[in-house]
This record gives C-alpha cells, sequence and structure tokens, in this order.
C-alpha cells in the first residue's frame, strides 16, 4: 500500500488568482505550531506563525502553505532568519502589495524572542481607513 501523507517541501508553495485585485484587502493566517531547531542545541524550538498580506495578482495556498511550514521542522534555524526566510520566499511566490510575518517564539531560558518582519512593494501605502459618524 502506497504512503500518500505528503512530503513537506521548500517547493510546495502554490499560489492562486487573487478574486479581487481591483481591492486593497487583508488576509490573515494563524501558524499556531511552527517548529524548527536551535542551531545551537539541537532542541525544538515551538512558535506561532501570524502572516498578514494584501496580495495583488496571487495568494498563497493553505495546504501547500501547511506543508512548507512543516519543511522546518527538522532543520536548525536563528529565529531572525527563518522568520526572513519564509517571508521572503512567500513574497517572492506572490508579490503581495504587503506583507508582515510575525514570529513568536515559546520562552526559551526565560527570554520569549518575537520577531516582525515586513514587505511594501514600492509605490504602495494603505487605504485612510474610513471614519464612520
Amino acid at each position: 500500500m502506497a504512503d500518500d501523507t505528503p512530503t513537506p517541501s521548500r517547493d510546495c508553495l502554490e499560489y492562486f488568482e487573487n478574486p479581487n485585485p481591483e481591492r486593497d484587502y487583508t488576509i490573515r493566517i494563524r501558524i499556531p505550531e511552527f517548529t524548527c531547531l536551535c542551531p545551537k542545541t539541537g532542541q525544538p524550538d515551538f512558535a506561532t506563525l501570524n502572516l498578514e498580506y494584501v496580495p495583488e495578482e496571487r495568494c498563497v495556498e493553505l495546504k501547500s502553505l501547511k506543508l512548507y511550514v512543516w519543511s522546518f521542522r527538522d532543520e536548525g534555524a536563528f529565529h531572525e532568519a527563518v522568520t526572513n526566510q519564509i517571508l521572503a520566499d512567500l513574497v517572492a511566490g506572490m508579490s503581495p502589495r504587503f506583507a508582515r510575518l510575525t514570529a513568536e517564539f515559546n520562552v526559551r531560558g526565560g527570554i520569549y524572542t518575537t520577531i516582525v518582519s515586513e514587505h511594501r512593494a514600492e509605490g504602495w501605502s494603505a487605504s485612510q481607513p474610513v471614519v464612520l459618524p
């Protein structure tokens, strides 16, 4: 019997056409089970990733994002490097108007680490919020 379990891979990210490219809107994705390995000790590091982005032409497909995130489980990575790598890979694949990845790592040695990495397309700025009476 063949094993149909998806294999985690960095090459698995897939995208689909933005259904409303004429409008700025924000997609928020929470990934509460991110893991990688500490490059110094080999012990697991756990984090919640919060991705926010304003799409241009493409949106990330969620199952492929899950498989992509799994690909870091057995890899040693500093928090700063892995956060920026994930954002860079997503920006390269979908060229969003704006993207922010916040990685909130669990406590290790009494220290919590939060990394925030952002991308803004050249010339893009957020619309002003509508003030209702």
